[in-house]
């Protein structure tokens, strides 16, 4: 018998309510067991630890003290793509298809990063002017994912010439799963990375410390990779930092966005409309709404605390007086993002930086990995060099997304979705022809990374 064939008094039997209880699993078949959920007959006692293996820090003498102790290592591969956001996940794309071994490492159980659990769902950045003409310069894998999206059932709106457009958070989660996968890509999702891994011996070309892998923290505690090559796609230099790769940090807005449910059932009066309505998505019905926030240290984890319980009252406060218009009463909040609109914190010191200057007089690199756009796509593009990827003192390391090397004026289109796309895609080019040439990654030729790029279809003009 199926669930769905169930009578009330089935259902009560099966519940155990009723006499001759019975029980339904998963698989919609009826078996003679016990009318309780929890029963297993084959649950196992688990494996008994005395304890010994902890190794927790000490209080001494009003000090605390960590342990010297040996980091297992669990992998080694070709190229460590750490974060699984925007600029992480076309990294890692970008790289395995090049051919090389490529593990990626993501702190929550979903890739996206901002752009799915901080429900950024805006893709904005991709439209440049060039001769008074609208072009895109994201292409690449970023263009791909687009297109992607336009198969799935409400995956994205908006998808014009000139327009940008916006993405469902689900489906675009469910995307970079599939693709990631097609991709072979090893994964560890649930992991932060917590510590660098760096030679003992400097490089003896460059005197630069040399980074050989990332320890990251599991529920099995420090665990450690190795890799030929990494890149910092944590959004907030986690890796570079820890790595002691010179930095700036920065403040910047931080805001927390939602999203409202039944907005194609209001029946608005002569009342004014209220205000936090947000923006249309894919989803019928569904809105996303913004939130800039106030400038704060997207580091300080007490920062962050305050700055969540802040933001989710206020979002609180304005669906209830959404709720509380004439014609909005079945307006609900449907969700509120999973982890905070941090936009800038660390910005890596790099080989070349990224000037407004240099963005408004269209100047060119030799060392172009891509273009970036404008917001509205009302400027000319402007080009990313390799260099603004990679640090002045640490070897095997490079940065891709918000963390590339660039002044304050650049912040805010260099920090967008497409942006990100176009400087991950070049990382992982990058890093995939220093594995296959063995070099340093600052040595690399540029031109077969062009040429990969090019296969790729980026754009690079």
């Amino acid at each position: 018998m199926k669930i769905s064939q169930l009578t009330r008094r089935d259902w009560l039997k099966c519940v155990g309510l009723g006499t001759g209880a019975m029980f339904v699993n998963a698989a919609n078949f009826v078996s003679d067991s016990k009318a309780d959920f929890v029963y297993k007959e084959d649950m196992t006692s688990g494996e008994l630890l005395d304890g010994s293996q902890a190794t927790p820090c000490q209080l001494q003498n009003g000090t605390i003290v960590r342990p010297k102790f040996n980091v297992p290592q669990i992998h080694e591969t070709d190229v460590l793509v750490i974060g699984g956001g925007p600029a992480g996940t076309v990294a890692a794309i970008a790289a395995a298809r090049a051919g090389v071994k490529t593990t990626i490492v993501e702190r929550y159980g979903y890739f996206g990063g901002l752009s799915t659990g901080g429900l950024v769902l805006h893709i904005l950045g991709h439209w440049t002017i060039d001769n008074g003409q609208k072009i895109q310069v994201c292409q690449g894998i970023g263009e791909e994912m687009m297109q992607r999206l336009e198969a799935f059932p409400n995956g994205i709106i908006k998808r014009e010439f000139g327009k940008n457009p916006t993405i469902d958070a689900e489906a675009y989660k469910y995307l970079l799963v599939e693709m990631i996968t097609e991709a072979n890509i090893d994964v560890f999702l649930h992991s932060w990375a917590i510590d660098a891994i760096i030679d003992d011996e400097v490089d003896s070309q460059t005197g630069n410390a040399i980074l050989r892998g990332v320890v990251i923290q599991t529920k099995l505690g420090p665990q450690a990779i190795l890799a030929r090559q990494i890149i910092d796609a944590t959004g907030d230099g986690d890796v570079f930092s820890m790595a002691g790769a010179a930095h700036t940090q920065r403040l910047y807005s931080i805001g927390l966005p939602h999203r409202l449910g039944n907005l194609d059932r209001v029946t608005p009066n002569k009342s004014p409309k209220p205000r936090f309505l947000g923006d249309a998505t894919p989803v019928p019905g569904v809105r996303w709404v913004n939130m800039g926030g106030p400038v704060a240290d997207g580091i300080d984890v007490k920062t962050l605390s305050e700055l969540e319980l802040k933001h989710r009252k206020q979002i609180w406060k304005q669906v209830q007086q959404i709720k509380a218009t004439p014609g909005y009463e079945e307006v609900y909040l449907m969700e509120t993002a999973s982890q905070i609109g941090v936009r800038i914190t660390r910005v890596i010191e790099g080989m070349k930086t990224l000037t407004l200057e240099d963005a408004r007089a269209n100047k060119q690199f030799d060392d172009c990995i891509g273009v970036g756009g404008a917001w509205n796509g009302d400027h000319i593009g402007w080009r990313i060099p390799l260099g603004a990827l990679l640090p002045t003192n640490i070897e095997n390391l490079l940065t891709a997304g918000r963390s590339i090397s660039g002044e304050p004026k650049m912040s805010d289109v260099i920090r967008v979705i497409p942006n990100c796309w176009v400087s991950g895609q070049g990382a992982g080019c990058a890093a995939a022809i220093a594995v296959q040439q063995d070099c340093l990654v600052r040595n690399v030729p540029i031109e077969p990374v062009q040429q990969l790029l090019k296969n790729q279809n980026a754009y690079l003009c």
